[in-house]
């Protein structure tokens, strides 16, 4: 796969029409679950406070974090449609790999703080 000359890792496009026509099939045997996501959804937009494209870089950001191929063409579609940059595109993946390295190294002393714990509990006995 190419695009512009470039090799591609997966055809996006092609992945986004799979997930939107499985999503509703998901929505026709079971309205409820989709009517549920889409209220979560657009209740966070309501708020009104940050911009659309605002809310697609986090978006973006936080797709990352939570690996979703799914999350990911979604809303990298809906930045594209919201005007957003690659530039900016690439400032939010730069916050999602900094939060995942601090979560790494937090998450690490907490797994040292639970060994140590553990330990002192056994000697204890």
């Amino acid at each position: 796969m190419t695009r512009e000359g470039k090799a591609m890792m997966m055809d996006w496009e092609d992945y986004r029409k799979q997930l939107l026509a499985t999503i509703q099939q998901i929505g026709q045997a079971s309205p409820d679950i989709v009517r549920g996501y889409r209220t979560i959804a657009d209740g966070a937009a309501k708020i009104g406070k940050l911009e659309p494209k605002v809310r697609e870089l986090i978006s973006l950001a936080v797709a990352v974090t939570a690996r979703c191929d799914g999350c990911i063409v979604t809303h990298v579609d809906a930045a594209v449609r919201h005007g957003a940059t690659k530039d900016e595109v690439i400032e939010a993946l730069g916050v999602a790999i900094s939060v995942n390295a601090g979560a790494a190294l937090v998450y690490s002393a907490r797994t040292l703080d639970a060994f140590a714990s553990r330990t002192s509990a056994a000697v204890e006995k």
